[in-house]
């Protein structure tokens, strides 16, 4: 699993986030979709109706799309999540994609975008492939010694390539620095993490959306990290 640079910025990414104009644009597209998802319209047709009025590009319609949330999701999501402090021993699942690739974007520079449920998202995606990235081995490391007393399950999409290779990396990784890791590689993660009875780590809305509890470590993570970070507000 050859390593990359970093998972930071698209070439025009500063032009699509960076500025107080775009930034504040975006905003004003979230409180629209906001407004018809939590009358009942649908997703994609709200995405289309908002983009086309704010005149947003595909990565920028995205990244609305993953900042907005009904007002029923967002008061479901926040009723089951539960505060780090709380966590106590108990055991953890993470939705290991979601949350790795997150973590390395914000070490990375990478524009993230806070939604509505306190989430953060990031626009980086797999793709069918995972490429390990200079920043992957600290971020797993900073999530191993944060939660050094839970048993922790990863779950790794199985059909992604690398998976395997990047099992195994955790796999060192916990013999190392004694983490009470399992690794898991699934080929449906998201229905395994929704309906599993541990605490879930994941910012993907439909597993939030059925979860019974879940704990937003990203976040936590992030507005920790020392680092500088890039991160685009939805309100």
């Amino acid at each position: 699993m050859p390593k990359q640079r970093n998972r930071g910025k698209n070439s025009n990414d500063d032009q699509l986030f960076g500025s107080d104009k775009i930034q504040q644009k975006l905003k004003e597209a979230i409180v629209d979709m906001h407004y018809l998802l939590s009358r009942g319209y649908a997703e994609k047709s709200s995405l289309q109706l908002v983009g086309n009025r704010h005149r947003l590009n595909v990565r920028q319609q995205q990244a609305v799309q993953g900042m907005s949330a009904s007002q029923q999701q967002i008061e479901q999501r926040k009723s089951t999540c539960i505060p780090f402090e709380s966590i106590g021993v108990e055991s953890i699942i993470i939705d290991g994609f979601n949350l790795l690739i997150i973590l390395e974007s914000a070490m990375s520079g990478a524009y993230l975008f806070k939604g509505l449920d306190n989430a953060y998202r990031d626009l980086s995606g797999v793709h069918g492939t995972y490429k390990r990235v200079k920043q992957t081995e600290k971020a797993l490391l900073i999530v191993g010694n944060l939660l050094k007393e839970n048993p922790v399950t990863w779950v790794f999409d199985q059909p992604v390539s690398n998976s395997g290779r990047l099992k195994t990396l955790l796999r060192v990784l916990a013999e190392e620095h004694s983490f009470n890791w399992e690794i898991i590689l699934d080929h449906n993660p998201d229905k395994l993490l929704a309906e599993s009875n541990h605490i879930v780590v994941s910012s993907d809305a439909w597993v939030l959306d059925r979860a019974e509890r879940w704990l937003n470590l990203g976040a936590h993570i992030i507005e920790q990290y020392e680092g500088e970070t890039n991160v685009v507000y939805s309100i």
